[in-house]
Formats: C-alpha cells, structure tokens, sequence
C-alpha cells in the first residue's frame, strides 16, 4: 500500500468511525418504546406500496395487521389481492365505491367513507392490532367526507402499542402535527406522463 493510500484509508476510517459514533449515540437515545404514527404524503407514486411493505414485515412477525382503504377504485392492487386472498390474519376492507372523480356522487360517497371509517375506527380501539393501515385516508379530510375532529380524537387515544399508517395526498396540518414519522414522496417523473399504460404487478 502506497502511503497515498495508506492516508486515503485512515481518512476513510477515522470518518467511518465518527459516523459509527453517531449512529450508536441515536440508538441509545431512542429509548421510548410504543407503537408509531406514520404519514405518507406527496404528490410521487409509492405511497400505498410502502404502507403494504410495512404490511408485509409486521406479518413476518406474526402480527395482527388491519387495512382500510378510502378512495381506491374497484380494482384491486396485486399486494391488495394477496393480502385478502392468502393473509387471512389481515382485517382488509376496501371502501369500493371507486374514485370520487369517477362516481361524482358526493353523498354517496360520504356514507360509503363514514361505513369504512366505522370498521376503522373500531381497528384503532383494538390494542390486538399491531399495525393499522388507513389508504387515503387524506382525502376524507380533503374533501370534508369525514369530520377532523373525530378522526384525530381516533387515532391520538389508540392503545399505546398500536402503530398506524396514513397514506395520500394532503390531508392537513393535524395529521402532520400528529405524526411520528412524516415521509414525503415527490414525483420526479412518470411513466404515464409520457403515454406509457399502468403495468400490472408494477403500478397495480
């Protein structure tokens, strides 16, 4: 090893080693064990497929899992198909109605989303659910389907071990406020701006 060399890699070593410090220092300070809210917000594609991976790793686990979904369209997703079809110990409920755009049927779909959040609601009373998936959720409160209030009083008194999952579009700044964990996804570009189709087992 050249000395050039032996430099580069005490250099790459003393910074490895602050890092490792740094790394171990927020371990050690994240001491507070309970179940987490998380919202996942923007306008980029991915939302709901990460809230199905947290699916997909609290049942590795063995943990009793519950979804709702506002919103989503009569088709299921490929992760939705498996989740109703082989995980039985998921709790899944689809609002079905299909997009608001589509039905333009606002009292309809105001009784749909208050029969899917009375299911979730329930969900979020349960501490023998682990983790609690609410797809689109933030469209309820966008288009003023579903009271504030009462969705925060929900999700804020759930039992202490029980971890939730917000996904969609806005939603305000309550559910930002309330969250631990607050991702926002960007679209940076899109397939099917550019006239390609949704692929099946990718995009649905």
């Amino acid at each position: 090893m050249t000395d050039n060399q032996d430099k580069k890699q005490q250099s790459h070593q003393k910074k490895m080693e602050k890092l490792k410090d740094n790394v171990d220092a927020s371990i050690a300070a994240a001491n507070t064990e309970r179940g987490v809210s998380i919202l996942l917000t923007g306008n980029g594609k991915g939302k709901s497929s990460s809230a199905f991976g947290m699916v997909m790793r609290a049942l590795g686990y063995g943990y009793k899992v519950g979804v709702v979904q506002f919103i989503k369209g009569e088709q299921l997703s490929g992760e939705e198909l498996y989740v109703r079809d082989q995980c039985p110990q998921v709790t899944f409920h689809q609002m079905g109605t299909g997009f608001t755009w589509d039905t333009q049927d606002r009292s309809g779909d105001i009784a749909a989303a208050k029969t899917s959040w009375a299911i979730a609601e329930k969900m979020l009373a349960d501490d023998s659910y682990h983790l609690v998936v609410l797809d689109e959720l933030t469209y309820m409160l966008s288009f003023k389907y579903l009271e504030e209030e009462q969705i925060m009083a929900a999700l804020q008194n759930r039992p202490d071990n029980q971890s939730v999952v917000v996904t969609g579009r806005g939603g305000g700044s309550a559910l930002s406020d309330w969250a631990d964990t607050v991702s926002e996804i960007k679209e940076i570009k899109h397939a099917y701006n550019s006239g390609i189709m949704a692929r099946k087992g990718v995009d649905f």
